[in-house]
């Protein structure tokens, strides 16, 4: 594992936002979910797509709080813009589970 400097964390933007809309993405490699998310007025809506089908339905990802990296380069993923990362770790099987606050917290917020 190597190390980094508090500056270099700084430097990820990590902001909390909301699942504004969700569809299966069956044109991707993998399975995934395309995702839309608010990450209220300072950052606005970005997209997303995730493979985290094993655990999430698209209809049933519609308001849950969720954890992205809003700072990295877009990334063209098949005929899809993906703007944020979302955070998630593997279950025992390796499927992805999302991060999220425990609680409800203000959307656009930053981790520290």
């Amino acid at each position: 594992m190597s190390e980094i400097t508090f500056d270099d964390f700084l430097k990820v933007d990590i902001r909390v936002g909301e699942v504004i809309r969700a569809e299966a993405f069956p044109e991707a490699r993998k399975p995934a979910i395309k995702m839309w998310i608010d990450f209220g007025d300072e950052i606005g809506e970005r997209k997303t797509s995730a493979q985290v089908t094993a655990h999430y339905d698209p209809a049933k990802l519609v308001g849950k709080q969720v954890m992205a990296v809003v700072n990295f380069p877009p990334r063209q993923i098949g005929r899809f813009m993906s703007e944020v990362l979302v955070l998630g770790l593997p279950d025992e099987n390796g499927e992805v589970v999302l991060i999220g606050p425990d609680g409800e917290v203000p959307i656009g917020g930053r981790m520290h």
